[in-house]
């Protein structure tokens, strides 16, 4: 019986022993390392990428933002202030109303086939957008001139890039908007064009909320 009580407090204490020590180990220790690393080698990353303006944290590169205008009464989406880059169509999950605007309470792609007639028409209808909000006074977009991330959404709908070529349609309306000459909103984005990934990785991009930082300091200092 005595047997049976030391062998009993025993193994609870080697049990409780090894508790206290893995939970120093996995709870404490390895917790702060990581933290201590990431830190010290990838804070931007590890803080969020986060992108500052004025002094304070507007958002981050990694999550695209809508900028519209005030919603309207009688509107379900807000007109798009075109005094802005805009980002890819923000619908990433189609009309249902769960990711418009860069929700983050779910991201997904429409799943809706090449085919589809109301992908189609969505299609369509975001060309025909495109062309008339970038057409100016003495430039006309062309819908030949549409890429296609300026009609389609990404798989998650929460795309931070556009492609060069969709940011360099927009110059001259985001330059006639805001008062600016063209060759200098193009230099911005030029500017602000990052190139693939180690050389390979992906494709050249344009971070849209950084470009409209930049905008928004170039429209204060003119």
């Amino acid at each position: 019986m005595n047997n049976s009580v030391t062998n009993t407090v025993r193994l609870l204490g080697a049990g409780l022993r090894a508790l206290l020590v893995l939970t120093l180990l996995t709870g404490v220790i390895y917790p702060l390392a990581v933290t201590g690393i990431a830190q010290g080698l990838f804070s931007d990353q590890a803080n969020g990428s986060e992108i500052a303006s004025d002094g304070r944290v507007v958002g981050s590169s990694l999550i695209g933002q809508a900028y519209s205008l005030p919603l309207k009464k009688g509107e379900e989406t807000p007109a798009a202030d075109l005094k802005w880059f805009q980002g890819r169509p923000q619908n990433g999950l189609g009309t249902n109303g769960v990711n418009a605007r860069y929700s983050l309470i779910l991201s997904g792609a429409t799943n809706r086939s090449g085919d589809n007639a109301e992908l189609l028409r969505w299609v369509r209808d975001a060309k025909a957008a495109v062309v008339k909000d970038n057409s100016t006074a003495d430039y006309r977009i062309r819908p030949s001139d549409v890429p296609a991330d300026a009609i389609t959404s990404s798989g998650s709908g929460l795309d931070p890039d556009i492609s060069p070529r969709y940011a360099g349609l927009q110059a001259r309306r985001v330059a006639e908007r805001n008062g600016l000459p063209v060759e200098q909103v193009e230099k911005l984005v030029e500017d602000h064009t990052e190139s693939r990934t180690l050389g390979f990785m992906g494709e050249p991009r344009v971070n849209v909320l950084a470009l409209n930082v930049a905008l928004k300091d170039l429209v204060t200092k003119g």
